[in-house]
C-alpha cells in the first residue's frame, strides 16, 4: 500500500525557515516524480516544486524559486521541501504526492497518491 505522510509544518515567523519531510513507503521513489503542493483557505491548490525520482529534475514555481529547495534521499525513501525566507503568503497546507513516472508532473490531478497533509502558517 503506498502511503505518504508529511510532518514539519508549524507556524513561524516572516524570514524564518521550515523544512517539510514526506515520508513513503510501499513503493520506491527512484521510479516516481514527487510534488509538493500547497493550498490555502479560498484558494485551489497550487504546485510549489516537484522532482524526479530518478534523476532529480526539478521544478519550482515562480513565487517559491530562489527560496524552496526540493530534495529526495531515495534511501530513506523520504522527500523534502526546504523553506526559507517566507512569508505570509507562504501560509497553506503542504501536501506531498507521487506518480510513477520518469516526468516532472507539475499539475495536481497527473499525480496518484496523496499525503494527508501539514500545516504551515507564517505571521507577519
Amino acid at each position: 500500500e503506498v502511503q505518504l505522510v508529511e510532518s514539519g509544518g508549524g507556524l513561524v515567523q516572516a524570514g524564518e525557515s521550515l523544512r517539510l519531510s514526506c515520508a513513503a513507503s510501499g513503493f520506491n521513489v527512484d521510479d516516481y516524480a514527487i510534488g509538493w503542493f500547497r493550498q490555502a483557505p479560498g484558494k485551489e491548490r497550487e504546485g510549489v516544486s516537484c522532482i524526479s525520482g530518478s534523476d532529480g529534475r526539478t521544478y519550482y514555481a515562480d513565487s517559491v524559486k530562489g527560496r524552496f529547495t526540493i530534495s529526495s534521499d531515495n534511501v530513506k525513501n523520504t522527500m523534502y521541501l526546504q523553506m526559507n525566507s517566507l512569508k505570509p503568503e507562504d501560509t497553506a497546507v503542504y501536501f506531498c504526492a507521487a506518480r510513477p513516472t520518469m516526468l516532472v508532473p507539475t499539475k495536481d490531478y497527473e499525480y496518484h497518491y496523496w499525503g494527508q497533509g501539514t500545516q504551515v502558517t507564517v505571521s507577519s
